[in-house]
């Protein structure tokens, strides 16, 4: 006797699963289901444009979206700041920058303020931690924190007068979706992306992320449903993520037939069963598992590369091997046809980039991890012919102070950073966008981050005015608009 339905017109899991017969194999039928039309019918807000897809031509079909979890000073690294050794020590009212601390300007601002003898509150302005130089053919000032990616800069656009509102490290979650965390939850983009996007491979997730993520910024999909929520990967041809193979040892010709019998089962009993979204990506989860059994172990397989290309992505050093082994296997997957891989680096409540003291040390360790794995990544794309359809994004959610922060470190800073991007129709060799001569605020080409989405999405062909969803209209903040400076 089937079980009796909810009032609310949903069904408890436990319930379908019981009349469905998924505890046969723990195996997802998402793909079946969708090729009669049942699963798709079930999920929350599918997108069908009216006009056709993609609304116009890609330049990309791929993001990798690499994300420094804790806040990068940008002056340490992609907009390197003179004038902060040449008056370091000095308040800023004691410097001609003295404007960057108005009030009205600075009360939104995390800075360190410091009393003097007689009570007046002064900020300390810290000097640059390392050298920099000019790179490539551009001339392009850098960190020599970054002679890797420096290396590159002739496929760079650096976005250097980017702004965000959120000073503490909810701007993760601010960076990714485009709206504050205290504003609710909203689709980050690579949620819209997915949800947008066909697939390039049946056999891989579309969406994946690579990293340790924060509970504010654990999920992707939210209103669009959780079947457009990132696919967690762990580096490891053994255990690559949760439940991707058989608790059971079942061989593959059993998994089949249970597999088969499930379907059946499902192809049965599925229309019968209301909208349940959770279920819905579930049921697809679970099937794309099956399918990824032996895809996600093949895309893992370090040993079919060679030793120079392990090299240049650091895993012959302890100090780039982890990173490195992530850049690596996200070529892989590019190269596999997986849509958008989202990378975050450094765990942690706030990230390891979030040095409110020794700067030094942390940052100088944490370029060391990652700047060679990044320029492996880019390089190998690049001479694979990968890189003109793979669009390379660098970001943290805020950049760091101009003042110093007790001794030796900088506090958070939403008024001005950097990012940069790569491939994927950029232009190469660009700087767009300027701080003042301090790195307090972008002053010219102002770019909040949801300008950085609506550029990618341009990129992949996709306007995301025509994907939104009836009943959830943006803010036309939350679209942004290309920064068509930087694009080829």
């Amino acid at each position: 006797m089937p079980h009796p339905r909810p009032a609310s017109g949903s069904i408890h899991r436990r319930n379908f699963l019981a009349d469905a017969g998924m505890g046969f194999t723990g195996l997802a039928l998402g793909a079946l289901l969708a090729q009669d039309g049942i699963t798709r019918a079930n999920e929350i807000a599918p997108w069908q444009p009216p006009d056709g897809f993609p609304h116009f031509a890609p330049r990309a079909k791929s993001v990798v979206w690499l994300f420094m979890n804790g806040g990068v000073s940008h002056m340490e690294s992609f907009d390197p700041k003179p004038e902060l050794t040449k008056y370091a020590g000095k308040s800023i009212s004691e410097t001609p920058y003295a404007d960057a601390q108005n009030p009205e300007k600075l009360k939104l601002a995390r800075v360190t303020v410091i009393n003097d003898a007689n009570g007046q509150q002064r900020n300390k302005l810290y000097p640059l931690q390392v050298g920099y130089r000019k790179y490539g053919e551009a001339g392009i000032e850098l960190s020599d924190w970054v002679p890797h990616m420096g290396s590159c800069v002739d496929d760079l656009a650096i976005v250097r007068s980017m702004w965000t509102t959120d000073d503490n490290h909810g701007a993760q979650t601010q960076f990714h979706s485009g709206r504050h965390m205290l504003d609710g939850e909203f689709p980050t983009l690579g949620a819209w992306v997915h949800y947008g996007l066909g697939s390039l491979n049946d056999n891989l997730p579309q969406f994946l992320s690579m990293g340790s993520r924060e509970y504010w910024n654990a999920k992707d999909g939210h209103y669009l449903g959780p079947a457009h929520d990132a696919v967690p990967i762990r580096v490891d041809p053994k255990n690559p993520l949760d439940y991707g193979k058989s608790a059971r040892g079942l061989s593959s010709e059993e998994q089949r037939i249970g597999f088969d019998l499930v379907g059946n089962l499902n192809r049965l009993k599925g229309v019968e069963y209301p909208d349940d979204p959770a279920l819905a990506a579930r049921i697809k989860a679970y099937e794309l598992a099956f399918r990824m059994q032996t895809s996600v172990p093949d895309a893992l397989g370090f040993e079919q590369e060679t030793q120079e290309t392990q090299a240049l992505y650091g895993l012959d050093d302890p100090a780039t091997k982890d990173f490195g082994m992530q850049m690596l296997a996200t070529r892989r997957f590019i190269e596999r046809g997986v849509r958008f891989i989202q990378v975050q680096h450094g765990a942690g409540g706030a990230g390891v980039w979030d040095a409110h003291g020794g700067l030094k040390a942390n940052h100088e360790k944490n370029f060391r991890a990652v700047d060679k794995p990044i320029a492996g990544l880019l390089k190998d794309l690049k001479q694979r012919g990968l890189l003109d359809s793979t669009l390379v994004l660098f970001a943290s959610e805020f950049g760091r102070t101009p003042g110093t922060q007790g001794s030796d470190g900088r506090d958070h800073h939403i008024f001005g950073f950097s990012v940069w991007m790569a491939g994927g129709g950029i232009k190469g060799g660009t700087v767009h966008g300027v701080t003042d001569e301090i790195g307090f605020h972008a002053v010219e080409n102002r770019h909040y981050v949801t300008d950085i989405h609506a550029t990618i999405l341009k990129q992949l062909g996709l306007d995301s005015r025509r994907l939104e969803i009836p009943g959830r209209k943006r803010l036309d903040i939350d679209h942004g608009k290309p920064i068509h400076e930087i694009l080829a």
